[in-house]
């Protein structure tokens, strides 16, 4: 029986994006392991490693979960190691190095959003980038999910053998659902929302990289020019608390619902009328093509991952951290009600593209080179 070992940080990270392909290579007859740091492992996998990686580059736990990873692949003797998150990638490929001459172990590595991208941090750059760029060399194939990282490994002598790029890994449209004017209506009256509320959705984790302060500090200027306005932050998060303290200290808390962990992200974007993102970096994000594949355009900051998704045609850019311009796109939305309904059309359309058919293909057909 050929043999897949999946390998990223966390347990949780196959759960949110790769069951359906865990499936798919147990419908090939492969025996799937999985590797990660917890103690919640897959129950739908042949076996389960609970090793110690951290997300931290500097964790000596990495060192005993390189040592416990390199004993399990040689053992195994795995056809193919296929990584996933920064240091699940740098776990599995220095543990495959010896598979890989010895017993002919492909490593498939996804990047879901290098650490490093066009103006982020410098220590960033110093840090990942000539980790990744060493480590290339010991990968078989890198696959990119947006243009700006495919380029990056393409042009600057990045040494792994293959580089792909792919349209994301795919919406979960399981949570989402047809919307339209009556159904906005009828979830804004089962919600409590006034119909003539400007609704704006930010669907994002409580963390630094999501940048809420962002939002929040805009509230002001926005509520001057919409008085109806209603921001949503749906998400939960090591943040949340200190951001509902600094939404009361700006006074703004009125205008802004902490909704917290939910599992009725298909309504609440369907009763808003836009979405919103102020991160300061991303891969390709999920909850942005979800409301995209709802009909909802969306206003975001210029980043990599955002520019991939966003065209002027289906939603509107800003340029990170430009209070005034964030202001006036979010303005425009509200005042152009007609342009907001011809980009949500559009991103409907555009977003076909990233389903979860389309990205099973474009993977499957890299899997099958290796297999």
């Amino acid at each position: 029986m050929k043999k897949i070992l999946f390998v990223a940080t966390i347990f949780k990270h196959f759960r949110a994006f790769h069951m359906p392909y865990i499936e798919w290579f147990k419908q090939q007859g492969w025996q799937v392991d999985a590797m990660a740091n917890g103690d919640d492992p897959l129950d739908n996998v042949h076996h389960s490693y609970n090793v110690p990686v951290s997300r931290s580059p500097f964790s000596i736990a990495n060192l005993k979960a390189i040592r416990q990873a390199k004993e399990i692949i040689n053992q195994e003797k795995y056809d193919i190691v296929y990584c996933h998150t920064a240091m699940g990638a740098v776990l599995a490929r220095l543990a495959a190095k010896e598979a890989r001459v010895k017993y002919g172990t492909k490593v498939i590595y996804v990047a879901h959003g290098f650490h490093f991208f066009k103006g982020g941090p410098q220590k960033s750059w110093l840090m990942y980038y000539p980790m990744e760029k060493y480590l290339s060399k010991y990968t078989d194939a890198i696959v990119t999910i947006n243009e700006e990282d495919y380029q990056l490994v393409k042009n600057n002598g990045f040494r792994n053998i293959d580089t792909y790029k792919i349209p994301g890994i795919g919406i979960n449209t399981s949570r989402l659902f047809e919307t339209n004017d009556a159904k906005r209506k009828e979830l804004r009256e089962q919600y409590g929302y006034a119909q003539d509320a400007f609704i704006m959705i930010y669907i994002a984790e409580y963390i630094h990289r999501k940048n809420h302060k962002f939002i929040i500090d805009s509230v002001r200027n926005l509520s001057k020019q919409i008085p109806t306005l209603k921001v949503l932050f749906a998400g939960r998060g090591i943040l949340m608390d200190a951001m509902k303290e600094y939404a009361h200290d700006k006074g703004v808390e009125s205008y802004i619902d902490f909704l917290g962990f939910r599992k009725d992200i298909g309504e609440l974007i369907a009763l808003s009328d836009i979405g919103i993102s102020a991160s300061r970096q991303e891969g390709l994000p999920v909850n942005i093509m979800e409301e995209m594949y709802m009909g909802i355009p969306v206003v975001a900051s210029n980043i990599r991952g955002h520019v991939d998704l966003i065209n002027e045609t289906n939603g509107l850019l800003y340029t990170q951290n430009n209070y005034k311009v964030f202001v006036e796109k979010v303005c425009f939305m509200y005042e152009n009600p007609d342009s907001r309904k011809k980009m949500g059309e559009n991103a409907k359309k555009f977003i076909q593209q990233f389903s979860l058919a389309n990205a099973m293909a474009s993977l499957t057909e890299i899997y099958k080179k290796y297999m």
